[in-house]
C-alpha cells in the first residue's frame, strides 16, 4: 500500500477529508495499531451544505423534509454521496492483505444512521449494514428484515457484542437479540 503525502491541515474538499479519515483507519488496522474505530461522517445537527452535489440547503434541515419530494431527493443524493465514499473504504479493506485474508475478511463494520425516519426523529427501524467477515463469524450476502416494528438499534449492538463473545443481557434500550446474524 502506498502511503499518501502528509496533508497540510484539514482538506477543504469534504470528500477528500473523509477519504483521509478512512485512510487513517485502514492504515491503523493494517499496522495493527488498533482494531477498533468509530467515525461519524455527518453529525446529526450538521449545517454542512454540499455544493459539490449542487445542494445549498444544510443537511440537518433537509432531514426534516416534511415529506417534500424535492427535499427527500436532495437528502437521498447526500446519503448516496456518503455511501459512495464509504464504499471506497470498504474496497480498500477488501484489497489489503491481512494474514490469511483481507482486512475486510477480519473486520466487522457497522454502517448506518441513528434515525429510521429523521423527519419524525424515529430511532427505531433504523437501516444498518454489517460488512466484513469477522474472521468467518459473520455470514454475508444477505438481507435480514425483522417483522417486529420498533426494533431498537440496541438489539443489533447486543448481537454484535455476541460476535466477540462479550455476553451482556442488555445494551441501551435493547429488547433482545437479532436472530440470524451468524
Amino acid at each position: 500500500m502506498d502511503l499518501p503525502n502528509a496533508p497540510q491541515g484539514v482538506p477543504e474538499d469534504f470528500g477528500q477529508h473523509l477519504d483521509l479519515l478512512f485512510d487513517m483507519i485502514a492504515l491503523s488496522w493494517q499496522a495493527n495499531m488498533t482494531r477498533v474505530a468509530s467515525m461519524m461522517m455527518a453529525k446529526e445537527v450538521s449545517m454542512r451544505t454540499y455544493p459539490n452535489l449542487s445542494i445549498t440547503e444544510a443537511f440537518h434541515p433537509l432531514s426534516h423534509h416534511q415529506n417534500d419530494p424535492d427535499k427527500i431527493e436532495r437528502l437521498i443524493r447526500i446519503q448516496n454521496y456518503h455511501t459512495q465514499i464509504f464504499a471506497k473504504f470498504v474496497k480498500k479493506l477488501a484489497s489489503t492483505q491481512d494474514g490469511d485474508g483481507s482486512l475486510l475478511d477480519h473486520s466487522i463494520i457497522l454502517y448506518g444512521s441513528n434515525m429510521g425516519n429523521p423527519n419524525q426523529h424515529a430511532h427505531y427501524d433504523v437501516p444498518h449494514v454489517l460488512i466484513g467477515g469477522n474472521n468467518g463469524k459473520l455470514k454475508g450476502g444477505r438481507h435480514l428484515a425483522f417483522p417486529t416494528k420498533q426494533v431498537p438499534t440496541g438489539n443489533l449492538l447486543l448481537s454484535i457484542l455476541d460476535q466477540f463473545d462479550i455476553n451482556r443481557d442488555k445494551f441501551g434500550d435493547s429488547t433482545g437479540r437479532l436472530p440470524g446474524l451468524v
